[in-house]
């Protein structure tokens, strides 16, 4: 019952989001963005405890639940070995790895405008209409470290690629675990590795 209001929440809020946005003229991309949280909590309490025939199946609320939840479909369902889960770590992992690299070089690269005695942060005025940071700068700087055409040259693409890959491995973790409730399993090797002779050679793989 808790987590039926939850979820009927979550679904109002980001109806709410893309109300706004539409308001005041902008475009869609944060209730988008809120999707993917709302799709993997929509898997874990709703689609898969429906998939598996009872709602005690779901995600419990809390931590030892939780992990108890991870170890059980773990072994019921072998998600690590499931592309999409594969997908949703490189998407979470990658999306925090993209959001540290982007925040360094743009702190690295900042205009100065204050004194050295001074906090870097009073030279940005909010609504101010020059670039707060040099992008020259910082493309050159990682084109370099890396290689010229691993750099973004233009923000919007940048920040536009920020947001969809974390978003789109979520989507996926969510949709493997909607496949796993109907018992749509990850990879399993077993009974497949064999010897010359057709016997069976037993492996964790």
């Amino acid at each position: 019952l808790v987590v039926f209001h939850f979820l009927i929440g979550v679904f109002c809020y980001m109806g709410r989001q893309w109300e706004l946005s539409y308001r005041l003229g902008m475009r869609p991309w944060i209730c988008v963005a809120y999707s993917a949280p709302v799709s993997a909590a929509t898997a874990v309490f709703l689609i898969y405890p429906i998939g598996q025939g009872s709602f005690s199946d779901g995600m419990p609320l809390g931590i030892s639940g939780t992990f108890n939840f991870m170890f059980v479909f773990q072994a019921e369902h072998n998600i690590l070995m499931h592309p999409f889960h594969m997908l949703g770590v490189a998407g979470v992992f990658g999306g925090s790895l993209f959001s540290a690299m982007h925040g360094s070089l743009v702190t690295s690269s900042l205009v100065r405008e204050t004194t050295e005695t001074e906090s870097q942060n009073y030279g940005y005025k909010f609504g101010q209409e020059e670039e707060t940071y040099n992008i020259v700068a910082a493309h050159g700087y990682f084109g370099r470290l890396i290689f010229q055409y691993a750099s973004f040259n233009n923000s919007r693409a940048l920040h536009f690629f920020l947001g969809a890959w974390p978003v789109i491995g979520i989507w996926f973790t969510a949709m493997g675990i909607s496949t796993m409730a109907f018992n749509l399993n990850g990879f399993n090797f077993n009974q497949s590795i064999l010897d010359s002779q057709g016997h069976v050679i037993g492996t964790w793989a």
